[in-house]
């Protein structure tokens, strides 16, 4: 599938968002520099070839489905979004104007209850998080410099929370997936977009999340991988308590083929690796969780189709769907890229 559009930039690992070229004028971008952070030797390189591929795969998806389809995708221009833009700043080449349609949408959260399309088909809280998700990424990219969107963005998420201080996206006790999350997901990745709001402001909806990734009794291995990847970095006893529990659970999970399914004897799966992944990467101490790390890492590199995606995650397993593919390209995508940090 040819890409389309009128540059191809490539993007020093020095430098960041330079690729929105399109969309500067009318976002305010900025650039500013940084400089790039080696991996530590214990954490294993994901092969450029191989990210290469994924990050042209999302361009061209997230590029062709608003002109296409006259909405906004919270899988192509939310979870395929943020990929991209992680992949920015890992000096990955993609098209010039792959994302100049979707960061006008995200820089208008108010607008997002508004998005065309099947809304038979369309989960409003699941889209709100995740085209959060990608504007927090933009704002952190310095692509999108004003930062009251992220702010509208997060109360919109806020007004999500039920009372137990959860995000419950997807159906009552079904295992969660790209295109549902599930409690757990849903509620990591909310509380990681109030706190790069304003944790001053949106204070109290975290501290209600703090207390149910606490509480809640994860386990599935999806479940477990969201709480630990939220928790990691909290010194309490009962996150430190929650967070054994849970990455027991991810370890006795692992399958033989390095990979990870939604439970301890389920087959692997690209997007449930994918989470197990970046939580442990995030750790504090990821080297500790190095031979893990790299049989989930050569789990992805493996399991890439020729095109640059992955085959998508559904449940149950098996199944064909577009959206679903998406979603577990860009986990995978941002999974190899954390390796790379």
């Amino acid at each position: 599938m040819a890409i389309t559009g009128s540059m191809d930039v490539g993007i020093s690992a020095r430098r960041r968002g330079m690729i929105w070229l399109l969309s500067a004028a009318a976002l305010g971008i900025f650039a500013p520099a940084h400089s790039a952070t080696a991996a530590p030797p214990e954490q294993p390189i994901a092969q450029d070839g191989h990210l290469q591929r994924a990050v042209s795969y999302l361009a061209v998806h997230a590029a062709r489905w608003s002109p296409e389809n006259k909405c906004f995708s919270c899988h192509n221009n939310g979870d395929a979004a943020r990929a991209l833009l992680a992949a920015g700043n890992h000096g990955l080449r993609f098209q010039a104007n792959a994302l100049h349609e979707t960061l006008s949408w995200l820089s208008r959260p108010s607008q997002w209850e508004h998005n065309q399309g099947d809304d038979a088909a369309s989960d409003k809280q699941l889209a709100a998080i995740q085209f959060a998700a990608a504007l927090s990424a933009a704002c952190d990219a310095g692509v999108i410099k004003d930062r009251r969107a992220l702010g509208d963005a997060a109360q919109l998420v806020a007004g999500f929370q039920l009372p137990d201080g959860s995000w419950q996206v997807g159906a009552s006790g079904a295992v969660g997936g790209p295109t549902t999350y599930g409690p757990a997901l849903a509620t990591a990745v909310s509380r990681r977009v109030l706190l790069h709001a304003d944790p001053t402001r949106f204070a109290r909806a975290i501290g209600n999340a703090d207390r149910w990734l606490r509480g809640v009794d994860a386990r599935t291995v999806l479940d477990c991988a969201a709480v630990y990847g939220a928790l990691r970095g909290e010194g309490d006893d009962a996150a430190q308590s929650q967070c054994r529990r849970c990455l027991a659970v991810i370890t006795d999970g692992q399958s033989a083929s390095g990979g990870w399914g939604p439970y301890a004897n389920s087959a692997a799966e690209p997007f449930d690796t994918a989470v197990v992944l970046l939580a442990l990467l995030a750790d504090q101490e990821p080297g500790r969780h190095a031979a893990l790390i790299q049989l989930g890492h050569r789990f992805l590199l493996n399991t890439q189709l020729a095109d640059g995606s992955w085959p998508e995650t559904t449940r149950p397993p098996g199944a064909e769907s577009y959206a679903q593919r998406i979603s577990t390209t860009a986990w995978a995508t941002l999974a190899l890229l954390k390796s790379q940090k």
